[in-house]
Parts: C-alpha cells; sequence; structure tokens
C-alpha cells in the first residue's frame, strides 16, 4: 500500500455475523456519503474528518483476521474514497480474506473496477427509491441512472461469475409498497432482492407479516430482514404478483 494514500474513516467493526450472510467479518466505516437518506443509522460519520493512514485500518484488519473470513467495506459510502477503498481491499486479499462492500451505486466507475481487478467478492447494493427520486447531498442532482448502471454492471459480473455475489436490498417503511414493485422489476429473478425493515424514531417499523404481504404481490422469492427475526428466505405468494401494492 503507498503511504500518502489516507482514509476518511468512520469507524471499525472487529467481528460481525450479521453484515455478511454465512460469514464472521469485520467491517471499515468510510465517513462521507452523497446520498441524503433522512432514516440512515450512521447520520454520525456522513460528514466531518477523520484522516488516517491507510496502514493503520490494515492493521484492524490483521487484527481480526483470526477470528474472520471477510472484510466488509461499509459507511457512509466506500466507493466515494476509491484509493484507500482499493489499497485496504487489495490489503485485505492479500491475507486471505474474502471483501464485500454495502454501496449506494453512485459511483458506477469504482464498482467496475473494484470488479475488473477481482478485489471484491460480495456487493450489497441498497436502493432507496425509485431511479427518478434519487438526489445528492447539497445539490439536489438527480443520481439514478449511476444507480441503475451500478445494478446492471453488478447484475452483468454476477452473471458471468467475476462477481461472486451480489444482492439488491430495499430498506422499506410504511408507505414504500410502490417503490420496491418499480425496483423489482429491475432486479434480474436469479438476484437476491433482499426486503430489509427500516427502523427510525418516531416511525412505526414493518413487521414480519407486513413484508411478507408487500413480497406476495412482488411474484418472486425474496429474502426478508428484521431485527426481531433475522433473516429469511421466503417463497411468497407468487399468484399475487400482479395485484399491486397499495399505499399504508
Amino acid at each position: 500500500m503507498a503511504e500518502s494514500v489516507q482514509i476518511n474513516f468512520g469507524g471499525f467493526v472487529p467481528l460481525s455475523t450479521v453484515d455478511w450472510r454465512g460469514k464472521s467479518v469485520c467491517v471499515v466505516f468510510f465517513r462521507g456519503c452523497p446520498v441524503k437518506c433522512w432514516y440512515c443509522q450512521n447520520q454520525s460519520i456522513l460528514t466531518g474528518e477523520d484522516r488516517r493512514p491507510v496502514e493503520e485500518i490494515a492493521e484492524l484488519i490483521r487484527s481480526s483476521s483470526l477470528l474472520i473470513s471477510g472484510v466488509i467495506f461499509s459507511g457512509g459510502e466506500a466507493t466515494m474514497q476509491p484509493a484507500a477503498l482499493f489499497a485496504l481491499a487489495e490489503y485485505s486479499k492479500s491475507i486471505g480474506l474474502s471483501t464485500g462492500l454495502h454501496t449506494n451505486g453512485v459511483f458506477p466507475d469504482v464498482i467496475r473496477t473494484l470488479i475488473e481487478k477481482r478485489l471484491i467478492d460480495h456487493i450489497a447494493l441498497d436502493i432507496k427509491a425509485e431511479w427518478n427520486l434519487y438526489t445528492v447531498r447539497g445539490k439536489e442532482r438527480a443520481v439514478g441512472k449511476q444507480v441503475k448502471e451500478s445494478l446492471t454492471l453488478c447484475t452483468a459480473a454476477c452473471h458471468a461469475g467475476t462477481l461472486p455475489h451480489f444482492e439488491v436490498v430495499v430498506t422499506l417503511f410504511p408507505g414504500y409498497g410502490e417503490e420496491v414493485m418499480t425496483i423489482s422489476h429491475d432486479v434480474a429473478p436469479d438476484i437476491d432482492l433482499v426486503l430489509q425493515q427500516g427502523v427510525f424514531v418516531g416511525i412505526r417499523p414493518l413487521d414480519l407479516n407486513n413484508l411478507k404481504e408487500i413480497a406476495d404481490r412482488l411474484g418472486r422469492t425474496v429474502r426478508i430482514r428484521t431485527r426481531s427475526d433475522g433473516e429469511i428466505r421466503y417463497e411468497g405468494n407468487r399468484s399475487r404478483g400482479n395485484a399491486g401494492i397499495g399505499k399504508r
């Protein structure tokens, strides 16, 4: 790793069993994110500065390596800092760890480079709204085209075998039914679609049954993720796939 590379650091979790299905991983959080998600659970690291040399973070990864099989790069948005992301992904691979990325997909060129250089084994693409509703922090500039490009390239790489695992995650709150129907149409049937329970102070979260009702209307197998029930694979009632989804 080049000594001049720095990361705007957001935090580190030495051991997690919930951030990559079936794996024990450490999680590196990158500070900063261009997308304005009102429900983000990591508000404290969306802005601000905490510059560290990547060697310092590599040492944190190394210190967890006996307990884990992989590393997740999250945020914030890790693809905002490509030099640090590439350096840490290369280091992680060099010590035998699998690498994963949680991303909003706003920087498809960074994702493309990760895939082309075989630096990434797993991508969870967090699609937050219909394409035309995406905006970036401070500019109110639509970025749905970039997110859709990320979806397309990750799907193609997964089908080609150059991205071993890919999933699309949609965080749902009451009233978001129409959005997930639109998103679902763009996600290939053989790509995992995760319906994730959104949690925010003052809003009643959708429970497992609520999410199953939404899944029934999508007409496809999904994974449902809630805090109380963990993650389940749900086949659902596919006969309801054309019934539409009403607002809550």
